[in-house]
């Protein structure tokens, strides 16, 4: 028996004032989302609300295109600059009518952890201190784990 599914507008509801939960896909936001294994907890925001900030996840649509959630890098004068985890490219200025959504939490192995959990704002602010070296940090961890697999692989004596 098929079963029909009714498609779901996420800016629509977000709009309406409901907060949504999606699964990110991709991997611009890892380490903070695994595809498949967590959920965003994504909260509508109006442009001039005080959550658009540095530090903070939103989802926006970016110009006649997908809808995209990462970090805010920046909010200036001229609009929002935002940068994935897992980038270090930084994108904008975007206008602030462009965001969606402002992320209120994450949903990992069952459990919900708030943006305003004393570890996830460790790891937000310090993530983003980290941006000019991430692709370095990326090929020290990639080089770390290729030696620990050839070591690993190793015939013991």
């Amino acid at each position: 028996m098929e079963r029909k599914v009714k498609k779901v507008d996420l800016e629509q509801l977000l709009a309406d004032g409901h907060t949504v939960q999606l699964h990110p896909q991709g991997y611009s936001m890892y380490p903070l989302f695994v595809p498949g294994r967590d959920e965003a907890v994504i909260a509508p925001v109006s442009p001039d609300d005080r959550r658009v900030r540095r530090g903070a996840v939103a989802l926006y649509r970016r110009e006649g295109s997908i809808l995209v959630l990462h970090r805010i890098w920046r909010v200036g004068r001229d609009g929002v600059y935002f940068v994935g985890d897992n980038q270090a490219e930084v994108e904008g200025p975007l206008p602030r009518a462009q965001i969606r959504g402002i992320l209120v939490g994450i949903i990992r192995n069952g459990k919900t952890i708030s943006v305003k959990n004393p570890g996830y704002l460790l790891y937000a602010h310090g993530w983003l201190l980290l941006r000019p070296f991430r692709n370095v940090l990326k090929k020290i961890i990639h080089f770390a784990r290729k030696k620990g697999k050839i070591l690993s692989n190793s015939k013991k004596i």
